[in-house]
């Protein structure tokens, strides 16, 4: 039996925000006065807090197919060093996730793992956008939701078709909005940088199209759009104003959007090269207001772990993405919470219960009887970001060197002490 004693524990489920032990027992917190087997090991989270593990709903682990980047071992152990218990994958691996024995596969894969991992599957077979995949039988077969992450689902009758056969089902179709015959393979926003560096951009329109479309799919079909990686103001006001329609939509941006502009490029290169790119101030302030407001519904990754070769690529050649679980609630204390833009509990709803909530998964709380799936961070300590020490096989990001104010000190996933600092 395991007692955290003296934490702060806060959890936005069940509105929880004081001093108090928790004590775990069989892979759930018990209430302290119920505990009656002795004590095997103690935390004392004394001026820490105690929070319910961070579930992180858009990760690639690049496994199968291309481990070289990252596997399921190692994009888990990143993910517990992140203070991550719970992690859904997209589907875009070698092969792709498209098929029921592959989702079944993967899950059968995923149990020996020190946290919870969960698959996406695929909307169309291969990713490639022209032919469905078997929605029913992935769901059925144990798929968190649908999305072709990567790859945007181009043919709106397509799109169509998957929301509709989502509403009927009750799933969730995560859509990645950027239409690709305005990206093509640029490297970076089109903007000043762009300019700057006398290459063709990936212009804030080309995502917002997408979203405008898929939102008014979403409002006909009444199906349930999850809309990946905001990045642009004009995207979260559109997304806004859906929800006051009464659209079914929710949402989720990456910590390198509301906290770094297309100027990273500069200092950073292909470290800061990530799709949908960088903006611009103004579209990072209109990321923080839309967290602020609620119109942006979660904060996860977008984890991208590529090889070092691969990104030492010049720009224009260099793959997008880059690795964030081991930096992802550090960054966000130190641009939302400390500068006051975000309270806590709502920092913490965002990274985990409700990220949970848009799933259906069982996760995201740490009340009496739920599974024990906690964070324990110091909110105040400063520490490098050292690529190097990464747990993750991708090395990438643009935080490198970058002081940041707050530290993942344990996690624990079903009771376990999955990491400690």
């Amino acid at each position: 039996m395991l007692l955290i004693k003296n934490g702060r524990v806060v959890d936005p489920f069940h509105g929880t925000d004081t001093v108090r032990d928790l004590v775990v027992s069989d892979g759930k917190v018990l209430p302290a006065h119920l505990a009656d087997a002795p004590i095997t090991e103690t935390i004392d989270a004394s001026g820490l807090i105690v929070a319910p593990g961070l579930v992180d709903i858009h990760v690639h682990f690049r496994d199968p197919g291309q481990t070289h980047k990252e596997d399921l071992l190692s994009g888990a152990h990143a993910a517990a060093a992140g203070g991550v218990t719970t992690a859904v994958c997209m589907p875009n691996t070698v092969p792709v996730i498209d098929t029921p024995e592959a989702v079944a596969e993967l899950i059968e894969r995923t149990e020996s793992l020190p946290i919870h991992v969960l698959p996406y599957a695929a909307v169309s077979l291969g990713q490639k956008g022209k032919a469905p995949a078997d929605w029913e039988s992935l769901i059925k077969f144990g798929a968190a939701a649908l999305s072709d992450d990567g790859m945007p689902v181009m043919d709106a009758a397509l799109m169509r078709r998957a929301l509709m056969a989502a509403a009927a089902g009750g799933y969730v179709i995560s859509s990645h909005c950027e239409d690709l015959s305005l990206v093509q393979n640029y490297a970076v926003n089109e903007g000043a940088v762009s300019a700057e560096l006398g290459i063709p951009g990936r212009p804030a329109i080309a995502e917002e199209i997408m979203v405008m479309r898929d939102l008014m799919l979403a409002e006909e079909t009444g199906a349930h759009l999850h809309i990946a990686h905001v990045s642009t103001a004009k995207s979260v006001a559109l997304i806004e104003e859906a929800k006051r329609r009464g659209v079914r939509v929710t949402a989720e941006t990456c910590p390198h959007y509301f906290s770094l502009t297309e100027k990273e490029v500069l200092t950073h290169g292909t470290a800061a090269r990530v799709n949908p790119p960088l903006r611009t101030e103004k579209d990072v302030s209109a990321i923080i207001t839309g967290l602020q407001n609620g119109v942006i519904d979660a904060i996860a990754t977008d984890h991208a772990p590529h090889a070092a070769e691969e990104k030492a690529l010049p720009l224009e050649e260099a793959p997008s993405g880059i690795s964030g679980l081991e930096t992802s609630l550090a960054v966000a204390l130190t641009y939302l919470y400390h500068p006051g833009h975000l309270e806590l509990m709502t920092l913490i709803d965002l990274m985990s219960t409700a990220p949970a909530a848009i799933l259906g998964l069982d996760k995201g709380r740490i009340g009496p009887g739920d599974a024990a799936d906690i964070v324990i961070f110091d909110l105040n300590e400063e520490w490098t970001v050292t690529p190097s020490r990464f747990y993750s096989r991708g090395k990438s990001t643009p935080f490198a060197d970058t002081c940041l104010k707050g530290r993942v000190k344990y996690t624990i996933c079903q009771g376990r002490i999955v990491y400690r600092d």
